[in-house]
């Protein structure tokens, strides 16, 4: 398995619909940042003035349960799952739907074709899907043609397999920038990011993944995690039980924008990363 070595980034573009994320949490890998907030910035308003349009506030697969769900009323908390699908995602689907929720999955375009019934039970489901690149690079470091390959094939993938191309993606890395921003932009995506993460990829063992992921439990917080590691989708059941009893809905991403639209492009959540 493919140990990511993520690139820091703080975005900094003012959403008035939705409280700012409040984050100090690094990312998926333990390397210095390499971008900061004056790139992050013009990736966000760049993307933003170059959008072709709002996307909806669903994702490709969207959640009916997550819709009753007013997360301006009840603390609401994303939990998303990055890198797959994988052979323990059927597993995590299997809990999802005994606790009823759902989810954002980022699904990597060289695990779309060896899970196909996978990805189509996620949108049956009702579950989130974005696009995470095929092959998971930087994108920041290639070409603008490889740059739209890597998120065009994944999006088309999912589009047969579900019948509907995604309107979220997520950078590897969380490394984006202007010329990122806008190819997601032309590709009518948003961009997701993260204010939380679980470190799962590094820590491996269940007992210390729940104990991360309920520390950073805080309202309309953005977890990362990843369902291609067993430890995580073990952890599963405690995190799900413990956030319940602690009066949270876990929701898919879109739920916290409390029917607001992301325009084409756009970074979320709002935050930063020491």
């Amino acid at each position: 398995m493919r140990r990511w070595i993520p690139t820091v980034i703080a975005t900094t573009m003012a959403l008035a619909a939705t409280p700012a994320a409040v984050a100090s949490t690094g990312q998926a890998a333990s390397g210095p940042a390499r971008t900061g907030q004056a790139r992050a910035a013009a990736a966000s308003s760049t993307a933003t003035a170059s959008s072709t349009g709002a996307v909806s506030s669903t994702g490709a697969a969207s959640s009916t349960a997550a819709g009753k769900v007013n997360c301006a009323k009840v603390k609401c908390i994303a939990l998303t799952f990055d890198d797959g699908p994988g052979r323990y995602t059927s597993t995590l689907l299997d809990l999802l739907k005994r606790h009823h929720t759902k989810v954002t999955f980022f699904l990597v375009g060289a695990q779309i074709g060896k899970y196909p019934s996978v990805v189509r039970r996620m949108a049956r489901e009702g579950h989130e899907i974005g696009d995470h690149t095929y092959d998971h690079p930087h994108l920041t470091t290639l070409p603008d043609g490889d740059i739209r390959d890597e998120l065009t094939r994944p999006r088309d993938a999912i589009k047969k397999l579900t019948g509907r191309a995604p309107d979220l993606m997520r950078p590897p890395y969380g490394d984006t920038d202007e010329r990122v921003g806008g190819i997601a932009a032309e590709l009518g995506m948003a961009q997701i990011l993260w204010n939380g993460t679980s470190r799962d990829w590094e820590l491996r063992d269940t007992a210390a993944i729940t104990k991360k992921v309920l520390g950073l439990a805080k309202r309309d917080r953005v977890v990362l995690m990843h369902d291609v590691w067993p430890e995580t989708v073990k952890a599963m059941p405690k995190i799900l039980t413990s956030l319940e009893k602690k009066g949270y809905h876990v929701v898919p991403v879109t739920a916290l924008l409390r029917g607001r639209s992301l325009a084409a492009g756009e970074v979320y959540p709002v935050g930063g990363w020491n």
